[in-house]
């Protein structure tokens, strides 16, 4: 596959680019920072910002599928600061998408966003409110928008990060009676989205990804 990659210099972003050439897929990948990104056979580097359309079109072209994995960085401050980080790139993202493709779109959130909220306890959930709340609040909008598209969507929300060996044994949470909170390697993401896109699979799902 031909693969676009947004949030590619970092975390999970940079290691779906990595599992992806791997794989033996090509991609494309849009940062404020492409120097950051090694250069290697199969990567295609563009200079863009991806809360910008006429960054995204181009980037967009002859593409077969979207990974959405923008983060904020790990900067602890700036999940306590107001964003609209993942809504805009989102409402700039979709409608190009809708007019000219792909169709396909995999947009990682994370494990509280949207209705897996209830799947938290109490106390899960006034923790996470405190310390993620606002940037989760941008996550709840950006689901939403996802949800009314006519894309082909799958969001993705992995639980808490971890920067241990990804392994490939993880679990994907479809039935919200599964859903519960836990620990997965950024890597073990990267190996999902990658496999997902490849395969089709979980289209207009919403899947929780644990060990």
């Amino acid at each position: 596959m031909h693969l676009l990659v947004l949030g590619a210099t970092r975390g999970i972003g940079r290691q779906t680019v990595d599992r992806a050439l791997d794989e033996g897929h090509t991609v494309r990948a849009v940062a404020r920072t492409p120097g950051d990104l090694p250069e290697r056979e199969g990567l295609e580097a563009m200079t863009g910002d991806a809360t910008n359309q006429d960054d995204l079109r181009p980037a967009l072209v002859g593409v077969d599928a979207v990974i959405f994995a923008i983060g904020l960085g790990r900067a602890t401050a700036r999940f306590w600061q107001p964003t609209r980080l993942f809504s805009s790139a989102t409402q700039a993202l979709l409608p190009i998408m809708e007019e000219t493709g792909p169709k396909r779109l995999l947009a990682v959130t994370g494990f509280g966003a949207g209705d897996s909220a209830q799947a938290m306890s109490l106390i899960e959930r006034a923790g996470h409110r405190a310390i993620l709340g606002r940037a989760y609040a941008d996550k709840d909008r950006q689901e939403d928008m996802i949800k009314a598209s006519g894309l082909d969507w799958t969001i993705v929300r992995p639980t808490i990060l971890t920067d241990w060996p990804g392994t490939g044994h993880y679990q994907v949470l479809s039935d919200p009676a599964t859903w519960r909170n836990g620990l997965i390697p950024r890597g073990d993401v990267a190996h999902y989205l990658v496999r997902a896109a490849a395969e089709g699979l979980n289209v207009r799902d919403a899947v929780v990804l644990t060990r």
